[in-house]
């Protein structure tokens, strides 16, 4: 098992990761950690001793002979049973180290901002002209049922709370949106890929999605998950394994269908496309060589990646910067996308570019051979490409027309054969 941090970092830095704590909002406590990491690191020397000391009445019992020999015997059984225990309260200290382990935060960049929710994440960017409409404007919902592109109540019926199938107009617009998004990542150097949604538990735990979200994943009966983003499978694909530094940086983008419970999220937002269970997700992943400046660019790029991609098809936007109490367990700072929705007025999320250094790495046991020779863990990171459906909410809300009619944004035109407008 892999995890975040060396325990010997955390021994020297436990204020740090305390703080970390803190900031994040987490519930950790670094000094029983730290104590049951005492017990562990006695239990260890006290194993090694006793394996010592059989180790030697295994060498002098071969030269003894009558009584003497028989005194051996006596004192290698009385090893073996103080071995056993030591051994049996070590699996016991050990189940309890490696459960508080996992549980150890990320330390935030100095740049992440103070907060106690999302409403404490820091504006960093406004781009977009809000739309102001001569006519009175309908949700997505009304719009595209009235086009036949959306049937909220029929997916109900099929799938239950949060069902939808989308149809018609709907579905080629979100095929349009994946083939541009292929050829529009593709042309920034991301190989793409298809990948599984059905992953295992040690790759939620690779990426950090465990034990902090389970609550939010789906489990099958064979103790396997549906994963609620591409990033847990692509992360899993290089896992026990040791790269080298010419093929770093590696950038993957990853398709895949997601799959999110959204526990306690029951009272907002339930109506349309904004939460919904079942969806699809393009991803940016990047591996990139042990560097804290290389892991900036690198999320500086993939973020703005993002943001060129919707101003592509002119939608407002604003990106803020994610304060403590809204990164995860292994997050080191977060950007998010949000785009603008006129009839809610206000902006909603679509995308997250995160960077994690070696914390999902170390836990996955991917490294890189550096040209200095030495193996190090590479670093990660990963921000959406785009999500469907909620990217069609802003897109059909903000490019409605007065007759109820949609525009297609310029870019996908091509993609919807050359079709400009969605209509009855």
């Amino acid at each position: 098992m892999f995890y975040m941090l060396d325990i010997k970092f955390i021994r020297e830095n436990k204020d740090l990761v305390a703080k970390a704590a803190e900031i994040k909002r987490i519930k950790f406590d670094v000094n029983a950690l730290l104590e049951v990491d005492d017990q562990r690191r006695v239990l260890q020397a006290q194993i090694e001793e006793k394996r010592s000391e059989q180790n030697k009445a295994s060498i002098e019992i071969v030269k003894v002979l009558g009584p003497e020999k028989a005194n051996i015997l006596e004192k290698m059984k009385f090893l073996k049973e103080e071995l056993g225990g030591f051994e049996e309260k070590q699996k016991e200290v050990m189940h309890t180290w490696q459960k508080l382990m996992l549980e150890v935060p990320n330390i935030p960049d100095i740049s992440v901002p103070q907060g106690e929710s999302d409403q404490d994440n820091k504006e960093v960017k406004k781009w977009g002209e809000m739309p102001k409409f001569d006519f009175q404007p309908k949700t997505h919902i009304e719009i595209m049922e009235n086009l036949g592109m959306l049937d909220l109540e029929r997916g109900t019926k099929v799938s239950g709370f949060r069902g939808y199938f989308l149809k018609g107009g709907g579905a080629r617009l979100s095929f349009a949106i994946w083939n541009y998004a292929m050829d529009f990542f593709t042309k920034k150097d991301f190989v793409p890929y298809i990948v599984p949604s059905l992953v295992r538990k040690e790759s939620l735990i690779g990426t950090g999605m465990l034990p902090q979200s389970e609550e939010d994943l789906y489990k099958t009966q064979d103790g396997d998950y549906l994963a609620g983003t591409a990033e847990v499978a692509t992360m899993g694909y290089h896992q026990d394994e040791v790269l080298t530094k010419e093929e770093l940086p590696k950038k993957f983008l990853s398709f895949s269908p997601c799959f999110r419970r959204e526990a306690g999220s029951h009272s907002k937002d339930i109506k349309g496309l904004i939460r919904v269970h079942e969806f699809y997700k393009v991803e940016q992943v990047v591996l990139c060589e042990a560097s804290h400046e290389e892991s900036v660019r690198q999320h500086e790029a993939i973020n703005r990646n993002t943001e060129e991609f919707i101003e592509s098809m002119n939608i407002p936007y604003h990106t803020v910067l994610n304060c403590g109490a809204d990164l995860g367990l292994g997050q080191v700072k977060k950007y998010d996308i949000e785009l603008w929705v006129p009839l809610e007025d206000t902006y909603r999320e679509i995308s997250s570019a995160s960077y994690f250094h070696d914390f999902q790495t170390r836990r996955l046991n991917i490294k890189y051979k550096d040209t200095d020779g030495k193996t190090k863990y590479v670093h990660s990171l990963n921000s959406t490409a785009i999500p469907t459906p909620r990217i069609l909410v802003s897109l059909v809300e903000n490019f409605q027309q007065a007759d109820g009619s949609i525009r297609i944004p310029d870019v996908l035109v091509p993609y919807m054969g050359g079709k400009t407008v969605i209509a009855k």
